[in-house]
């Protein structure tokens, strides 16, 4: 032990003393981890701090679904589509064609035997209500990319679900007010029109106090749950939500430093080192 040497074990290092040749098909020493060479200019601080890396991060970790974030989402959905439901009702009533009634003793009856108004409304309501909800869907599954998967198609439904009787309640009471006025006060004989109308779809009262839609006001949810589910068929993220691309940073890629390469095994013609 001396001053310069506290390990009595271990040599003091010479350093004009050349450095053991290394025995071929030897185990090379492991090599430190944090020792790992970096590139010129990276800085983890100011990658992490990126917008890619933000993004890419924000949309490819794991967060936990809360539940209550999941009820919030599907009602805050279910409660703009039911609102959308009113302009929907106001497109229909003003495409969908009034039919002539004759007022007689007994009320109003139809001016043509087999009117054909009555069946227009009806393919109009169904017509838009399908393409309102291919929009929904499509909307939905753009704006609500966090919450792609089962959260986004019950909200795609419910909205869809919800808004066909509003829309239907919109858009007949257009003009109604007239029709029960002249119902009721014009003269027996008397020629004028009633507002548009449903005859194949309307509103059933489960139990007196749930209302369950049938007939075409299930259109607007039929298209929103086929829509959402071939968007979910053809994505090409199996979690559906965008993942970052190969050249983009992720919090994977920088937080977990790669593994050093091991080294390349010497060539057969290399040359032996002299042995003691």
């Amino acid at each position: 032990m001396s001053p310069d040497n506290p390990d009595p074990e271990r040599p003091v290092d010479e350093p004009d003393q050349p450095a053991p040749a290394r025995t071929p098909g030897a185990t090379p020493p492991p090599a430190d981890p944090s020792a790992v060479p970096t590139p010129d200019g990276y800085d983890p601080g100011q990658v992490a701090a990126s917008p890619a890396y933000q993004s890419s991060s924000e949309l490819t970790s794991d967060e936990p679904r809360r539940p209550l974030r999941a009820v919030a989402t599907v009602l805050g959905a279910v409660l703009a589509l039911a609102l959308l439901g009113a302009p929907l009702g106001l497109l229909w009533a003003a495409l969908a064609p009034d039919t002539p009634v004759l007022k007689t003793a007994e009320g109003a009856i139809y001016a043509e035997p087999q009117p054909e108004q009555p069946i227009a409304a009806d393919g109009w309501f169904s017509l838009l209500g399908l393409a309102f909800g291919l929009l929904v869907a499509l909307a939905l599954w753009f704006l609500l990319r966090r919450r792609r998967g089962p959260v986004g198609l019950l909200a795609a439904v419910l909205g869809s679900l919800v808004a066909a009787p509003v829309a239907w309640q919109v858009g007949r009471r257009i003009g109604l007010a007239s029709f029960d006025r002249l119902l009721a006060t014009a003269p027996v004989g008397q020629a004028f029109s009633k507002p548009a109308d449903l005859r194949a779809g309307g509103v059933d009262w489960l139990l007196g106090v749930l209302p369950v839609p049938h007939g075409n006001l299930l259109l607007p949810a039929f298209g929103a749950a086929v829509m959402y589910t071939l968007l979910a068929g053809w994505s090409r993220w199996p979690g559906l939500r965008p993942e970052p691309e190969p050249g983009e940073f992720s919090w994977v890629s920088v937080g977990t430093p790669a593994p050093p390469a091991a080294p390349e095994p010497p060539a057969p013609d290399a040359t032996e080192p002299p042995r003691g």
